[in-house]
């Protein structure tokens, strides 16, 4: 395998496995606070600040992701 292809799939297995786990957390995220405000439509307004603030914190992990592939594309 030649060096340009192994960082190819390097950085394709970064992003993709590194996708997985931040889309699956933004679900359940997403899931819990729409089943919060369903049993308790007044607290919306409490539940949703929350719920962007925790879906920003677990789609950080996947810029990580994203610039690690970044970085094995073009630096290494």
């Amino acid at each position: 395998m030649e060096v340009e292809s192994a960082k190819v799939l390097a950085a394709g297995l970064a992003v993709g496995l590194g996708a997985i786990g931040p889309a699956l957390g933004e679900g359940i995220i997403a899931g819990r606070a729409l089943e919060a405000i369903g049993r308790n439509p007044e607290a919306s307004p409490k539940i949703m600040p929350f719920m962007f603030a925790t879906m920003a914190i677990a789609e950080s992990t996947a810029i990580y992701a994203l610039v690690v592939a970044l970085l094995i594309l073009f630096v290494v």
